[in-house]
């Protein structure tokens, strides 16, 4: 039985999450008050349980048929408001034939085996129908994250002007990542963001990641440039367990949602096996593969219930390389099997925690495949959809670092990446070059249509999770 808090506790835990936004300025927390909200399991009806007996069947389906011809013929229904919000499926705020039939489909799949949440299957259905009305080109356009002046130019590093308006016309987008040097003041990125998001509004565009890497530690933009809360590195706290963990990612949403970011490139959850690493070395939350897992496991809570998209890297594991990424070929010496057993137990946790993303390295692998990992169908498909069993979107690290960078054009790593199996293109040099190459191999039949519209559902549906459109 699931603990049910009672509603002065309830309403204790909201008004301390509302005190620990409040003071932005500090990272201490009420221990007592982090670690019943990261123990806390309130019961929650699934949506589409409109007779409220717990689960979603044909009778659900019956109670919604049932209350719409009780309101069409004009004698009032009688669900009241729970029941109402449980019915509306399809989230349209009538309670009709189609949320009745969308229960009996769900239920069916259900029936057959699918785990699916009726959420993520209402999501996809609606992704669906967004992607037939979508050209091939705004399909393409929405698998790219993007620096905002390689976007727009060079005028819009720190404002968004016309510039980025007609950018987004052209080239509509799924993301947009923010480093230090576009960030110079609290109220110039407030107001760079929500520009950019009225933009893409006026443009059509289905609304945008705002993306920063605020890992904490030595890589933090809002704390470098902003001025919020400077943690220590993770490694530094991985003795006080995953309440803190959970605390840390919740502190750090709260910090970066004040300024329009809703996409977070943390939590590392490559493990520090080989202290001769410096590119990840403290920035991991621990040198042990299993302490790993919790509070990496902890961190995604966290993230999840601070109200912000986060992503796991650096797949299949940077902490045990010699070598740094960005700079040139990095390489793990592992096997399938030690990677299994080692590196992939973190990854694995965040995934069944609710990681919104997966971030593939730059790193190879020779005894799976002589390519990036980010560039390897063998790696990206073979292992993290194949051995971890991950369905959801899978970005690649930024394409303009070396490791990639300096052996292929944009034109190449980016096809190179879809063809992978990855969803989510991250900072290639040449954006235009970019996307034209990935048009131009759906033309040749190199990669299918269907192949692009599986990554744009898988993008949509993430993107419902918080987004509206």
């Amino acid at each position: 039985m699931k603990k049910i808090f009672s509603a002065v506790t309830a309403l204790c835990m909201l008004s301390a999450v509302s005190s620990l936004t409040a003071h932005a300025e500090s990272i201490s927390f009420d221990y007592d008050t982090m670690e019943k909200l990261y123990y806390a399991e309130p019961e929650k009806l699934p949506m589409g349980d409109a007779n409220l007996d717990g689960v979603i069947d044909g009778r659900d389906a019956t109670a919604v048929l049932t209350e719409y011809a009780a309101v069409s013929s004009g004698k009032g229904g009688a669900f009241n408001d729970e029941q109402n919000k449980q019915g509306d499926v399809n989230t349209d705020k009538t309670i009709d034939a189609r949320d009745a039939s969308a229960i009996l489909t769900f239920y069916a799949q259900q029936s057959s085996g699918n785990n699916i949440t009726i959420e993520k299957y209402m999501a996809g259905v609606k992704a669906d129908n967004i992607i037939k009305n979508m050209s091939l080109h705004n399909k393409i356009c929405q698998m790219f994250i993007v620096r905002p002046e390689a976007l727009a130019g060079d005028s819009d590093t720190t404002a968004a002007t016309q510039a980025t308006a007609d950018a987004l016309k052209n080239y509509p987008v799924g993301g947009i990542i923010y480093f230090t040097k576009n960030l110079q003041s609290a109220d110039q990125i407030k107001n760079m963001i929500s520009t950019t998001q009225n933009y893409a509004s006026q443009a059509g565009a289905i609304p945008l990641f705002y993306g920063v890497d605020e890992e904490g530690g030595v890589v933090s933009r809002c704390a470098e440039a902003l001025g919020t809360v400077a943690f220590e590195p993770m490694y530094t706290y991985k003795e006080k367990g995953p309440v803190t963990a959970y605390a840390n990612a919740r502190k750090l949403c709260n910090d970066i949602k004040q300024f329009g970011f809703n996409l977070d490139f943390a939590p590392v959850a490559d493990t520090w096996s080989n202290h001769d690493n410096t590119v990840i070395g403290t920035r991991a939350y621990s040198d042990n593969f299993e302490e790993t897992a919790m509070l990496v496991g902890a961190a995604v809570r966290g993230f999840d219930e601070g109200g912000v998209f986060c992503t796991l890297k650096h797949f299949p594991g940077h902490g045990n390389t010699n070598e740094d990424s960005h700079n040139g070929i990095a390489v793990s010496n592992r096997t399938a099997d030690e990677l299994k057993d080692n590196e992939y137990i973190a990854f694995d946790r965040g995934i069944n925690a609710g990681a919104d993303m997966v971030m593939v390295g730059h790193i190879t692998v020779p005894s799976i495949d002589t390519l990036p990992a980010s560039l390897s169908q063998k790696i990206v498909e073979g292992q993290l959809r194949g051995v971890l069993g991950y369905d959801g979107v899978i970005i690649t690290d930024a394409l303009e670092m070396g490791a990639v960078a300096n052996n292929y054009s944009s034109a190449e790593t980016s096809v190179m990446a879809v063809e992978a199996g990855c969803d989510i293109i991250l900072t290639p040099k040449d954006l235009s070059e970019a996307v034209t190459s990935i048009e131009n191999a759906v033309k040749e039949g190199k990669i299918s249509e269907e192949r692009i519209n599986a990554s744009v559902k898988r993008i949509l549906v993430t993107k419902s999770k918080r987004l509206e459109f």
